[in-house]
């Protein structure tokens, strides 16, 4: 039996899909491999699978919004679980490209449910993101809050893949994990995120775009702690025994913010990133992006309290990791 990790050649996805091989799983990896950045930096990360680990990891490269390619490549493996990490990924892009974030993030994700109801997958594990939150006040954002008003089509297209999930648990009891992720960096990490995009220009000497004239505030989570609670998840499915879970559904489905559970300021990741790097960042304050947020702030006592899910790796060690990283990655 095989554990299913679309995504795979992302940044979490090729995480996850090294922790759970290197446990012993056989993972079938899936992935598009779109240019929405540098493939290179996708075809490095399987490579490094391949070669770490064989022929217990099988990479096929397809687009799972088509459903029928999905079904051949797939059709006689036998599929346990599922973590579906794979989407179209970017708040600022989903307001340019629409049309990519209702195929990959909406017709994937059902055909992915589709999947799992007629393969009797026993546990799908996918992502959400902390971006469905929109603009609410409240801190830290709590899986009971309302998320009716999200500020990207991104974060529409994850609330509604959280709704379509809990139909899917209702009607056919298919055991389901919603992962709100908060701010995720750390090696092999995303070059549209602000963690590459500082390093990377504060190591050439450029400026770097300060949005919200630096009053922002992250959850960072370190790559490590999120995979660790992704596994956790995927170890341990919900019950379906009418008991309401986190998020306040009675199937067998369950969401849970999974951060660091202390927001930071954006002025502290530059100046972290200042230290590793040896160099002064050339600071370009600039406005409110649309589509951004001022603030995101995990609550994680459901995840904890259930799971045992606790981070530990502070900022202060997470972004030096980082940096030594991006400079053996870019030498």
């Amino acid at each position: 039996m095989a554990i299913l990790v679309t995504g795979a050649a992302g940044f979490i996805g090729f995480h996850v899909a090294e922790a759970l091989l290197s446990r012993g799983e056989t993972v079938i990896g899936v992935d598009d491999l779109n240019s929405y950045y540098d493939p290179a930096l996708k075809h490095a990360r399987l490579s490094q699978l391949s070669t770490r680990y064989g022929n217990t990891f099988v990479f096929h490269k397809l687009d799972f919004a088509d459903e029928a390619k999905l079904d051949d490549a797939l059709v006689d493996v036998k599929i346990q679980r599922i973590v579906h990490l794979g989407a179209q990924a970017g708040v600022r892009y989903s307001i340019e490209n629409p049309r990519a974030y209702v195929r990959s993030n909406l017709v994937g994700h059902v055909n992915l449910l589709e999947f799992a109801r007629t393969r009797k997958v026993a546990h799908l594990v996918y992502a959400s993101s902390s971006s469905v939150y929109g603009a609410n006040k409240k801190l830290p954002f709590g899986v009971e809050d309302r998320v009716d008003h999200p500020v990207s089509l991104y974060a529409a297209t994850k609330k509604s893949d959280e709704l379509m999930s809990e139909t899917y648990s209702h009607l056919y009891r298919i055991p389901q994990t919603g992962l709100r992720f908060f701010t995720v960096y750390g090696p092999w990490g995303r070059p549209d995120m602000a963690m590459w995009i500082f390093t990377k220009a504060i190591l050439a000497g450029k400026p770097i775009p300060v949005f919200n004239h630096g009053q922002m505030q992250r959850d960072f989570t370190y790559i490590d702690d999120i995979t660790a609670g992704v596994i956790a998840c995927l170890d341990n499915p919900p019950a379906d025994d009418g008991a309401i879970k986190p998020g306040g559904s009675i199937a067998p489905h369950r969401i849970y913010n999974i951060g660091n559970n202390k927001p930071e300021q954006l002025g502290t990741l530059i100046n972290l990133i200042e230290q590793a790097c040896d160099r002064e960042a050339i600071r370009d304050y600039r406005d409110m992006q649309p589509g951004d947020v001022p603030a995101t702030y995990a609550d994680i006592n459901a995840i904890s309290s259930d799971l045992g899910f606790a981070p530990t790796t502070s900022l202060q060690v997470g972004v030096p990791r980082f940096v030594e990283w991006y400079r053996n990655y870019n030498k």
